[in-house]
């Protein structure tokens, strides 16, 4: 399908979206993704602008609550958090109203969170069949309604937002029941992937779907989820579709411009273009200091090899470069295999720099 572009001259009509006393603008959101939207990765998409609304990754509260109390330690996943700028949002998952209400209270009195979200939507085995958590808490109405009653009094004045999808399954689609319960148990937002959780991420989101949640409530906030692959596609989205706000994730883990993109489109004015593949060859070498500066060159070196992936995806010579880099143990290798294979760039070979760059030197 081939979406319009939006006329770079022209502005559209885009409010702010409110979430309680919190302001997004742009009303374009940074998904919340496990095992990617950490501390680092949120400051390299804060760095160049453009999200409304950054967001962790989703923490289970279980697991929060046993820290706490026999560690008197926070999870990894709260890296940055007490310290890094506002807005912000903290996803947690669990499907025990007591658990969330806890560390719900926590992260708004302590951690002071912008705002507090509850995942309903991951279809992840771990998460739903294990733990009847995440979207398979879709099959049961009542229960996400109480459950985000007893968060939102938990946060006591903190905003709670829900992420659900369009149900369990193509037999079981639940949504617009579920985000009346959630409007009812006073949320001040809820954010909707159009697919079902069977469906994972294959075929296409329905984005009518979702406008008919939206529909179907009176005065909660809806902000949209699914394919979202470029600037233009988020723009088209949020002013075709009567919703309050955009959330893109995947696209951003290749693109995290994508942001600073679209809310240059919003505001009327022409697309800031991709980085060269020098300066995503900077970016990628930065994204792996931050990350080395909190888990040490070992561990940082692995935990930034999905990341180098994702950054290389649909670029010449991707393959080669993710088969090579996927199997890195070291820094030495990283940097190697970054200088020699990364892709991108006109003719392939090495990056031309004149000695070490600025990253590699503090490497």
């Amino acid at each position: 399908m081939i979406l319009p572009t939006p006329a770079a001259a022209a502005r559209p009509t885009v409010r702010p979206l409110l979430i309680g006393p919190v302001v997004v603008d742009p009303p374009v959101l940074q998904a919340p993704m496990a095992g990617y939207t950490n501390f680092a990765y949120r400051q390299v998409v804060r760095e160049f602008g453009g999200a409304g609304l950054l967001a962790t990754e989703m923490i289970a509260a279980r697991g929060a609550r046993w820290l706490e109390t026999h560690r008197g330690e926070n999870p990894d996943r709260l890296w940055g958090v007490h310290d890094e700028p506002r807005p912000l949002a903290v996803q947690m998952w669990d499907n025990d109203p007591d658990n969330l209400a806890a560390v719900g209270r926590r992260l708004a009195k302590d951690f002071r969170v912008s705002v507090v979200d509850l995942n309903f939507g991951c279809p992840v085995r771990q998460v739903t069949v294990k733990a009847h958590s995440g979207s398979w808490l879709l099959r049961d109405p009542a229960r996400v309604g109480e459950i985000v009653r007893r968060v939102v009094e938990a946060c006591d004045g903190t905003p709670v937002s829900a992420k659900i999808r369009l149900g369990c399954a193509d037999t079981c689609r639940t949504a617009v029941e579920v985000a009346q319960r959630i409007e009812e148990a006073g949320a001040s937002c809820l954010t909707v992937h159009g697919r079902v959780a069977a469906q994972f991420f294959s075929g296409a989101a329905d984005w009518d779907a979702i406008a008919a949640v939206k529909r179907s409530v009176s005065r909660l906030p809806v902000v949209g989820n699914g394919d979202i692959d470029s600037a233009e596609t988020a723009v088209m989205r949020l002013t075709s579709h009567g919703l309050d706000g955009v959330m893109i994730a995947r696209e951003s883990l290749a693109k995290p411009w994508i942001f600073a993109q679209t809310a240059a489109l919003l505001r009327g004015e022409p697309k800031p273009p991709d980085p060269t593949p020098e300066e995503q060859y900077e970016l990628v070498l930065h994204h792996y200091d931050l990350v080395c500066r909190r888990f040490g060159a070992d561990r940082g070196t692995l935990l930034m090899r999905k990341f180098a992936c994702s950054y290389a995806q649909g670029l010449p010579g991707a393959r080669e470069f993710r088969g090579q880099v996927s199997r890195v143990l070291s820094q030495q290798e990283f940097l190697a295999v970054m200088r020699t294979t990364f892709p991108g760039r006109p003719g392939g070979g090495d990056f031309s720099h004149p000695g070490l760059s600025k990253f590699e030197t503090a490497l």
